[in-house]
């Protein structure tokens, strides 16, 4: 046996890739997980440094066409009205989120049969109900049972976060409009810790990998376990093809490690969890997984969530650059369609804190500090007395959002780069409007003396889903209800890629119960050869 064989192979140890690997070791397999990207010690966190919004904006910036680290490729964003965001490392984007963990609610699984938008998923909420329950226990997730937006649920191991000032005036405006709202389920320690993590101190960079280890994330809550219990994970490694048998089944990858050598990785199962762009671009361009894309849907149907921003400015102090940034309050009042509106399905507000004193004067919020005559008072104004409602709206999957191959660009595996062509669709332009008029009206009943309004947010393309979706139909789809490539056996992707509709609530929490479920699929279908 070679010493790179195993019973299963992952590509990208992410947020899918580390729940499929943890499951997949405690069912008894072997598991050798290819990572490009390193470890990230948590210590060196710019959150610790005195100009960390500056190193944010270069080398821990989200965007890889600005970060340009190692393990970076280029995207050709140029067509694309929403950017990219996302991390390559050991924790993929959990590394770099603000940990907001919402489930997907039941009606998001049936939007053709309940609002004619979209398609049905094969699957079901009730399918994934034990597995979100899984993934929220490892993940850690603070929160308060009884939300009426969703089906009972189980106990949260942590109680919610407090609610800042800021959030409490908008919490008091939700209530005196009759909007409802509820704390947001959170995957922070707020009150607990475990797995060698600290407990959340509310210091504020929560979009920065946590040096006190209270911000949960892949590297810490997954990969710790899987590794102890036999899992191998190899970081430095692009994968550049799929292996095949001649009858057409998956045995492995080929991959490059850090001084450029060609390798092999055997296996009778290869799971792909290398996000909604490096999923596309992978199977794009690898002649091995050619068959994968029979359909011509992969990369098709793109999604990202669009984002909106409304900040109310106060008179008195709202604290919004202190303590967790976003998650803590969420309303899903106009969440489901309501058909008055003139637009199917619907929107999620959250309260949401403000930045430091230097993203705040350079215009995160939408507006910049002038320069000159005025600069203090309308900063002191926009970083003290600020405080904001995001809205993130359903983008029904169109397939003119894509993911391609770049023309121009290459990756530093001498292969073309994705390219990102995107388009916010009419319907959630629509909700995007809805929800700016419907936070202009909580915030000035919160007290807010005057409005900044970001009609979408460019830097918003952390949510990556669509781009190999699942399906019964092999001929409108990639994947199976399993998500295991219609023809390719033994090759499943497990993550956002897979997503048939993205519906209006982040996605991480559905997509590692997906690779949940895809692991317990692969432990009662397959036999374990070299454990």
């Amino acid at each position: 046996m070679a010493p790179m064989d195993s019973d299963v192979l992952i590509i990208g140890a992410g947020a899918g890739g580390a729940a499929a690997a943890w499951r997949l070791v405690n069912h008894g397999f072997s598991v050798t997980c290819l990572e490009r990207g390193e470890w990230v010690n948590p210590q060196a966190s710019p959150a610790l440094d005195d100009d960390w919004e500056v190193i944010r904006q270069r080398s821990w910036n989200p965007n890889p066409n600005r970060r340009k680290g190692p393990a970076d490729d280029p995207v050709d964003d140029a067509e694309s009205e929403i950017k990219p965001l996302y991390f390559n490392g050991v924790g993929g984007s959990t590394v770099l989120w603000s940990c907001h963990f919402p489930r997907f609610h039941p009606s998001d699984f049936r939007t053709h049969t309940l609002d004619s938008t979209g398609d049905d998923w094969p699957i079901s909420y009730d399918d994934l109900a034990p597995y979100y329950d899984l993934n929220e226990t490892m993940m850690g997730v603070a929160g308060l049972p009884g939300n009426p937006a969703y089906p009972p649920m189980s106990a949260r191991r942590q109680a919610p976060a407090g609610l800042s000032p800021g959030a409490r005036r908008i919490a008091e405006a939700f209530n005196r409009a009759g909007v409802s709202w509820w704390p947001g389920d959170i995957a922070i320690n707020t009150s607990s810790a475990g797995q060698g993590q600290g407990i959340c101190n509310n210091c504020g960079p929560c979009e920065l990998h946590c040096p006190r280890r209270a911000k949960s994330a892949t590297d810490l809550n997954y990969w710790p376990a899987a590794i102890d219990k036999g899992a191998r994970l190899v970081t430095g490694a692009r994968v550049t093809d799929i292996l095949t048998t001649p009858n057409g089944t998956v045995r492995g990858a080929v991959w490059l490690d850090r001084e450029g050598r060609e390798l092999a990785a055997h296996a009778p199962v290869v799971i792909l969890a290398a996000n909604g762009i490096g999923t596309p671009r992978f199977l794009l361009n690898a002649p091995g997984a050619a068959a994968v894309n029979r359909s011509g849907l992969v990369g098709r149907r793109l999604m990202l969530h669009p984002f909106a921003r409304v900040t109310g400015l106060f008179d008195e102090p709202m604290d919004g650059h202190r303590g967790i940034a976003a998650g803590t309050l969420v309303s899903h009042h106009f969440y489901e369609t309501d058909t008055d509106r003139g637009f199917r399905r619907g929107v999620k507000m959250q309260a949401l804190g403000t930045h430091g004193p230097a993203l705040t004067a350079l215009g995160s919020l939408g507006r910049r500090a002038p320069w000159g005559r005025g600069h203090h008072a309308a900063f002191a104004q926009m970083f003290g007395r600020a405080y904001s409602l995001s809205i993130c709206a359903e983008d029904a999957p169109d397939p003119e959002n894509r993911i391609t191959l770049s023309d121009s660009l290459t990756g530093s595996d001498g292969l073309p780069a994705a390219r990102m062509v995107y388009k916010i669709p009419a319907e959630a332009k629509q909700a995007l409007d809805f929800g700016r008029d419907r936070a202009r009206e909580i915030l000035a009943l919160a007290g807010a003396q005057s409005f900044i309004e970001m009609e979408t947010i460019p830097e918003a393309g952390f949510h990556l889903m669509g781009t190999a979706r699942m399906g019964l139909d092999r001929e409108t789809s990639v994947l199976d209800e399993w998500c295991e490539a219609h023809d390719l056996p033994g090759f499943f992707v497990t993550d956002g890629s897979a997503f048939v509709t993205g519906a209006a609530a982040n996605p991480t929490n559905t997509l590692q119960a997906l690779a949940l479920r895809a692991a317990d699929r692969i432990a009662t279908t397959r036999s374990r050869r070299t454990a």
